[in-house]
């Protein structure tokens, strides 16, 4: 009895064994191969008895039943807890957004500052052909330096005359003709600034000081400026041409009627022009030279226009027909309407030469002047034509009667080296050779000859201010564009009503002869 309860139980125990441990295996490693085995054998280790975790049972977590009231809570709590941090990611949105636009337009400000700042240290420094100048970066702002030099010498001959009883006669010698210091400026791109100060006779003069606005656009192939100061007044093209550009020593006859009256003076001038024309007119006062009497001054109006009905440059080759006409009216200052003022016209032969063929003395009494200028040039590669004719009419007061004087010139140039005479906006520049002079590399310059004929007439009626006819040789030689060596010719061919005898002939003083020589420099 016993045996069979034994073996009852060893049975039962053994499949309690077996289904305890039919999910569990001994495994084995093989020292050398590293392979695994479910067995033992040589060369194997046993690791160990392994058991499925999916097989064991698994144990389900109690859920905790919380009392209705404090679930409502927890779910509340959730609820808040999910708004805030959806608020909290929209603010942080916002706030990197603003972070990023406010950086960027700070990163952007920084940059154009850093750029401006650059651009205003940018200053472009030349030193060439125009002088010593300096110019910001933008353009905006410009500076230059220059200046000429005329250094002369005169030599007459013929010149055995006598004034008033008293021997007379040229000086001959040197000078300096002109000695100028200009200074221009530009600022904001469209005020342009000139001083042009002279030193010659060992004194200083003021000659050109005026400001300029440039920046009407009233038309889109109109260029137009307003000048303010002592100028050029808006008459003749010889008179507005540079003293470095025009091809004599010396202005012609005409010029004696225009320098006293049409010469610099302080006034408002308006000029425009366009690609074939150009127009100017202006008020004008008196010159810069102060006024010492109790008297007014004068005022003037003048005018001047130009036109080309042919104006063309093919590879340097000027092609042009220039034709002009001016007007010029004005009242004399109150110091001319009586003896103790009026308006003198004469004509030294030179600067130095304190030699006057033709003068009219003191002309009192003068109430107002009026004048008319005619030009016209021809120019067609190195050959150039033309002239220049001035009216003028003075009316006096006191009953005494109305004068009429006139003046004129005409002249023919050529280059001999080939180049043509430069031509802007209505007047003359000087010539720019095709090659520098240089003893190294073979260039010759510039070589050019211009002859001139030119008279004038103040003989009206009774009264016998003087006329005269001269004609002129000039040979120039063109270093380069700023250099240039003058020779120049003048002979007296004819004179009426001079204050000149001729001591030898007791006649008149022509056959006067004047040469005259300049070393330029013009920058």
């Amino acid at each position: 009895m016993k045996s069979i309860i034994f073996k009852f139980i060893f049975a039962l125990f053994l499949g309690v064994y077996a289904i305890s441990g039919a999910n569990a295996i001994d495994l084995y490693v093989n020292t050398k191969t590293k392979q695994i085995y479910t067995e033992a054998g040589p060369d194997r280790e046993r690791l160990g008895t392994f058991e499925r975790v999916e097989d064991r049972p698994v144990q389900a977590a109690t859920p905790a039943i919380l009392p209705p009231k404090n679930r409502n809570a927890e779910l509340e709590i959730k609820a808040k807890t999910s708004r805030l941090a959806k608020k909290i990611d929209s603010l942080e949105k916002e706030i990197l957004k603003s972070k990023n636009i406010k950086v960027k337009q700070l990163i952007s400000k920084v940059d154009s500052l850093e750029a401006k700042l650059k651009r205003s240290n940018d200053v472009k420094v030349t030193l060439d052909k125009k002088g010593l100048q300096a110019e910001s970066a933008d353009g905006n702002f410009k500076f230059k330096i220059g200046g000429r030099m005329h250094a002369d010498a005169s030599v007459s001959g013929n010149d055995n005359f006598s004034k008033d009883g008293s021997p007379t006669e040229a000086n001959n010698g040197t000078e300096m003709r002109r000695a100028r210091l200009t200074f221009k400026s530009t600022f904001h791109k469209v005020w342009k600034f000139k001083s042009d100060i002279d030193f010659a006779d060992n004194k200083v003069a003021i000659k050109d000081l005026k400001l300029a606005y440039t920046g009407l656009k009233i038309f889109e192939d109109i260029k137009t400026r307003i000048t303010v100061g002592h100028q050029k007044q808006a008459f003749s093209r010889e008179l507005q041409e540079s003293s470095n550009d025009f091809m004599y020593t010396e202005r012609s006859l005409m010029n004696i009627l225009n320098a006293p009256v049409v010469d610099r003076a302080i006034g408002v001038n308006i000029a425009a022009h366009g690609k074939k024309w150009t127009a100017q007119t202006g008020v004008y006062g008196e010159s810069i030279s102060p006024n010492n009497t109790s008297k007014d001054e004068g005022w003037g109006v003048s005018g001047r226009a130009t036109f080309n009905p042919i104006l063309s440059n093919d590879n340097g080759i000027q092609k042009l027909i220039h034709f002009g006409l001016a007007g010029n009216y004005r009242e004399t200052s109150n110091s001319a309407t009586n003896s103790r003022g009026g308006i003198r016209y004469k004509y030294e032969t030179t600067q130095m030469s304190n030699l006057y063929p033709i003068d009219t003395g003191t002309i009192t009494t003068v109430k107002s002047l009026k004048m008319i200028g005619l030009e016209a040039n021809g120019v067609y590669g190195p050959v150039s034509v033309g002239g220049e004719f001035t009216q003028s009419w003075m009316d006096r007061n006191n009953g005494m009667s109305s004068l009429a004087f006139h003046g004129w010139y005409g002249e023919a140039a050529l280059t001999l080296t080939g180049e043509s005479r430069t031509y802007k906006n209505g007047v003359f520049k000087r010539l720019k050779p095709k090659s520098t002079f240089s003893l190294a590399n073979g260039g010759l310059g510039a070589w050019e000859i211009a002859a001139r004929v030119g008279g004038i007439n103040m003989n009206d009626g009774a009264y016998k201010g003087g006329s005269m006819k001269s004609f002129s040789f000039a040979l120039n030689w063109y270093a380069n564009e700023n250099v240039r060596l003058m020779f120049g010719y003048d002979r007296i061919i004819d004179i009426e009503n001079s204050p000149l005898i001729n001591r030898t002939s007791g006649g008149k003083p022509d056959g006067l002869n004047t040469f005259m020589f300049r070393t330029q420099i013009a920058i």
